[in-house]
């Protein structure tokens, strides 16, 4: 079974530079503009997941209505949980939490950024969704940076702080093979 991983395109510009986890936003001009080319492009696939975001459910929607194929929503799927750094400049957050905010990195297991989802939280959550896939033959997941960065370190066997490693850029298609 195949899986391709689609990272949203680009969020609206009013949130460059802003912690945007959960919170929900659209898509900036150059995101509309890469919608349209990654699903006029997109292989074919059997079923499609996204996250629920606005960012992907609309990318995931485009791609079904063109293949004609089932799109569903899966929240496991979601981008980290930021809580109270949601929608706020990483300035700002950097000006109030400093080194701290590193925690995200060195210590993955305890450490909640602005009080939500741990490293470890966010990898039991992927490795639950990747579990729940569509048995079809190819699948296509339209999610986040940081879930998809997170599945690929799992897979490739490292540790979850090297999962920045693993980030693909907005609208970047990243394939990985799962046994059924």
């Amino acid at each position: 079974m195949n899986v391709l991983l689609l990272r949203h395109p680009p969020v609206a510009a009013a949130w460059k530079g802003r912690c945007y986890g959960r919170s929900d936003m659209g898509w900036s001009r150059a995101g509309w503009a890469m919608a349209r080319r990654v699903a006029g492009e997109m292989a074919p696939v059997d079923a499609i997941v996204h996250s629920g975001a606005i960012r992907t459910r609309r990318l995931a929607e485009r791609i079904g209505a063109a293949q004609r194929v089932p799109v569903t929503a899966d929240p496991r799927w979601l981008e980290r949980d930021f809580a109270a750094w949601e929608g706020r400049s990483w300035d700002a957050i950097w000006r109030e939490s400093g080194a701290a905010m590193d925690g995200m990195m060195t210590d993955p297991d305890t450490y909640r950024p602005g009080g939500g989802e741990t490293g470890r939280d966010l990898a039991d959550r992927v490795r639950a969704a990747w579990a729940a896939l569509p048995g079809a033959a190819t699948v296509l997941v339209v999610a986040h940076g940081g879930p998809i960065a997170t599945l690929r370190a799992l897979h490739a066997g490292a540790p979850i702080p090297r999962a920045v490693d693993f980030i693909p850029a907005c609208g970047e298609v990243v394939t990985l093979q799962r046994c059924q």
